[in-house]
């Protein structure tokens, strides 16, 4: 019935038109309030970013810049430096040692990241299996990354000992004659190659065990409805999907191989006849025992450049072939 309709209620406005009132404006009280909460959130957020941000400039962004300022300089450690502009990159370009240094860390890397992604790539693929006593291999496997660079440095020099050492004394056993390891120009980079292999490879096969746990079963299931056997299996599911884990352990791996100081520093010094003489080992000689820390800075401005370029390569190498969603 139309005479029981209450009549339409209008809000103060002037049109008639209906209105709730939590759509009416903010009047400028509680726009402010609302105004003054951000501000108040906002340092807050900053305020508890501080230490961190802190501990980024004084460790990481000051050390870079301290390092392409002293680049420009002439500089013993003890006197005053003495500015020389470009004097300390002209050199460095002309340098055969730098070069070679550079030569033979490419060397270290091409020996070290292929070998030791393949091996842990077989030993997530082992260790992914449901079986009894894996998790006690994967423990034994990682155990070799948690000892000191140094110690293990010293305990590969005395096995690698051509005299008494065990590796020529095993080979002795199947009438073969060891060479001199560590004093053959030609052999010494492998065995550094292979003791740095021996120690991250159960590390690596962690990340790349995370990958392949990561990966949904029901792929795989549907695979097998469609008759896929292994090698399918590993090329169509397993390695694409894997794809994020393997960026990562190629980068950070690639990385740390074209900085590696501490087994060359211990096992060779970067000898026989600079044959294990890396860019690293060379920026720590001229730094600390030449004392020329301008030309250091230059040589440690050039690697940088290096390993910014390798992982740019890397990066958009697998930027357009990572999968992340596996919905």
């Amino acid at each position: 019935m139309i005479d029981n309709i209450s009549p339409t209620k209008t809000f103060p406005g002037g049109d008639g038109s209906r209105r709730h009132p939590a759509e009416s404006p903010p009047s400028s009280t509680a726009g402010h309030r609302r105004g003054r909460g951000r501000i108040r959130a906002t340092l807050e957020a900053y305020l508890l970013l501080a230490p961190s941000l802190a501990g980024l400039l004084m460790f990481l962004v000051a050390p870079i810049v301290g390092v392409v300022v002293i680049s420009f300089f002439d500089w013993n450690l003890m006197g005053t430096p003495r500015f020389v502009g470009l004097a300390n990159y002209r050199e460095m370009m002309g340098d055969s040692e730098v070069w070679r240094a550079m030569r033979n860390t490419v060397y270290y890397v091409l020996l070290n990241i292929p070998a030791q992604t393949v091996l842990a790539l077989l030993l997530a693929l082992a260790m992914n299996r449901k079986l009894r006593g894996l998790k006690v291999l994967r423990v034994l496997f990682v155990l070799p990354w948690m000892a000191m660079p140094v110690a293990l440095g010293i305990v590969w020099s005395w096995a690698f000992d051509p005299q008494r050492g065990v590796v020529n004394q095993f080979l002795a056993l199947f009438g073969v004659d060891g060479p001199a390891w560590l004093s053959s120009t030609g052999w010494a980079m492998p065995v550094l190659a292979s003791v740095n292999i021996w120690q991250y490879t159960g590390y690596t096969m962690l990340f790349l065990l995370a990958g392949l746990q990561a990966i949904p079963e029901s792929l795989y299931e549907a695979a097998d409805l469609d008759g896929a056997g292994t090698v399918q299996r590993f090329f169509r599911i397993t390695l694409p999907l894997l794809r994020p884990s393997m960026f990562f352990v190629l980068v950070t791996n690639t990385i740390g191989s074209f900085q590696m100081f501490d087994t060359v520093y211990v096992m060779t010094q970067g000898g026989p006849g600079g044959s294990t003489d890396t860019m690293n080992y060379h920026i720590y000689q001229q730094a600390f025992q030449l004392f020329r820390t301008g030309y250091a800075s230059a040589l440690a401005m050039l690697l940088f450049a290096v390993i910014l370029l390798v992982t740019a390569v890397q990066l958009l190498y697998f930027r357009k072939r990572t999968i992340y969603d596996f919905s």
